[in-house]
């Protein structure tokens, strides 16, 4: 009883947290947008980051680490997705999704929810593959561009240039991985999984 009374008290302030509630609208809002036209609105994620960090600057996440731990949470969101968008291999949508998501969550979580996000997109891209039956051409193309989309930004070229020579296998609505693992994260981590 009291397990369940103790599960009950965690749920109620997970589902009572202006920071968590905001978050969750904004992930599954974002993910059923991209899912049905393969877009996320700037208006969405700047309301998002805003919203993160304005709340953090009057309700720090605990003690002092409020507007600049939001801040740092949104540099780091943003900084590691980059570099996919350079590559192509996402959206600007997606990486400016992170970047709210790391005003939202703050610099301690937003390490574990972008690992759990992109881990949860290679789960996505191989099911989208396989049920279009293009596992092989998705795999070869993903090398194919992290070789080529790599010495491209090393040597200051353009990256499009790394993109030539070979079908897509498809457009993933990477706002959907992004949800479901953050969210995954947020809620295994309030009841203490990680």
């Amino acid at each position: 009883m009291d397990e369940l009374k103790a599960i009950l008290e965690l749920t109620v302030m997970l589902v009572t947290d202006p920071r968590t509630v905001v978050l969750f609208c904004l992930l599954v809002s974002a993910a059923i947008i991209d899912v049905r036209s393969h877009r996320i609105p700037n208006r969405l994620v700047l309301a998002g980051l805003a919203f993160g960090l304005v709340y953090s600057a009057f309700v720090p996440f605990w003690g002092k680490h409020g507007f600049l731990w939001s801040l740092g949470g949104a540099a780091i969101g943003f900084g590691v997705l980059f570099p996919f968008w350079l590559l192509r291999m996402m959206g600007a949508g997606d990486v400016k999704l992170m970047a709210a998501v790391g005003s939202l969550l703050g610099l301690q979580a937003i390490p574990m929810a972008l690992l759990v996000s992109l881990a949860t997109s290679s789960v996505f891209a191989i099911a989208f593959s396989l049920h279009k039956g293009k596992l092989r051409e998705m795999l070869s193309n993903v090398g194919r561009m992290l070789r080529v989309g790599s010495i491209a930004m090393a040597m200051g070229a353009p990256v499009s240039m790394a993109q030539s020579g070979w079908e897509s296998v498809g457009k993933l609505p990477f706002a959907l991985p992004i949800a479901v693992g953050t969210i995954g994260t947020v809620v295994a981590t309030h009841f203490g999984f990680l």
